[in-house]
């Protein structure tokens, strides 16, 4: 063999040698992608979990660099973890919680939490959300929501923003709050918007009358008649259940909204309006706290309408829905017009 011959052989030879090792650990380097690739698990507990084959050994193979051009640096395949404030959401929709309990979505988001957040009007109604004489936070929607929240473990945080009704709905349908508790009523209106659990408490409808005005509109034909087709002037809170209530059950009628009940009241006291028009809770106790407007006005309890209340649910939460109607329905104390009167007193 020639000198040049032997002499291309040992080049070839040197290049096998230094391009062998490179070879090899590309080779590794693509056999791990494969295994990554293969290795993914599916999503069963709403994060990625890590490969059960970690970068292959051959990859771990030091590499020499080529005179021409360095090595490129090994890539990273990590799997990063999930969000550590999303639960892990279990191919049968439920969610492992800290403690370790597999809870409905719904209830795992307030558990993780660990508050119970509930709307709640920013406008004190006694007997049931208000502060007392002492500067206690009290009610009997407050102990309703207080209750609540020791099932499920948790604090309570109310939400105060709304200034109506509705607005407390608004909250609700917002994710402002978990719950709406709020002396509701169950309107086919809000219901296109939240949701409402079963009733706790079911109160009359009622207007407060006054008597000259009355009197006036009447022309001598009998109460029955002038209620069944009232087409007097019916005084009503802005923006309240009882302000779609009474367009519907009193088409007749000249129907004005205030901003406040007290203004209702003001106005049929002066005799500016025929009538106001709310629950019977809320007309008794008109009567109760000052029994000398009854010289002045008159009461009328329509006993075949019904205001219902319920605690507003988003549409979304179905099993926290149904868990307010099971705490409900196993509560021991049930609410109705001679409690919440009592309650006054309290």
């Amino acid at each position: 063999m020639s000198n040049n011959a032997r002499h291309l052989t040992g080049m070839h030879n040197a290049l096998r040698r230094l391009a062998l090792p490179t070879l090899l650990a590309l080779a590794g380097l693509c056999t791990g992608i494969g295994a990554l690739a293969a290795g993914e698990r599916p999503v069963v507990q709403g994060t990625l979990s890590a490969p059960a084959t970690a970068v292959p050994a051959a990859a771990a193979t030091p590499v020499v660099a080529a005179p021409a051009a360095p090595a490129a640096p090994a890539a990273t395949f990590a799997v990063e973890p999930a969000a550590p404030a999303t639960p892990p959401v279990l191919v049968n929709g439920l969610v492992r919680v800290p403690d370790g309990r597999l809870l409905a979505p719904d209830i795992a988001r307030i558990v993780t939490r660990g508050e119970l957040v509930v709307a709640m009007l920013k406008v004190d109604t006694p007997p049931f959300f208000f502060f007392d004489d002492s500067g206690q936070w009290t009610g009997l929607e407050v102990g309703l929501a207080q209750s609540l929240a020791k099932e499920l473990g948790v604090k309570l945080r109310f939400n105060r923003e709304a200034g109506t009704f509705n607005a407390v709905v608004d909250l609700l349908a917002n994710g402002q709050a978990d719950l709406a508790i709020s002396k509701l009523s169950r309107t086919l209106a809000r219901s296109q918007t939240i949701a409402f659990s079963d009733s706790y408490l079911t109160l009359n409808h009622s207007l407060i009358l006054n008597r000259v005005k009355f009197a006036q509109l009447s022309r001598g034909r009998p109460l029955p008649e002038v209620i069944r087709n009232f087409d007097g002037s019916i005084g009503v809170i802005a923006k309240s259940s009882f302000a779609d209530y009474a367009r519907t059950n009193f088409p007749h009628a000249k129907v004005q909204e205030y901003a406040t009940w007290n203004d209702v009241l003001v106005a049929v006291n002066k005799g500016e309006i025929v009538s106001a028009y709310r629950d019977e809770f809320e007309v008794k106790r008109v009567l109760k706290a000052d029994p000398t407007v009854s010289l002045v006005l008159r009461t009328v309890t329509l006993k075949d309408l019904e205001d219902t209340l319920g605690i507003g649910v988003a549409v979304t939460d179905t099993t926290l829905l149904a868990y307010v109607n099971q705490f409900l329905a196993q509560r021991a104390e049930k609410l109705d017009i001679q409690k919440v009167l009592q309650a006054l007193d309290r």
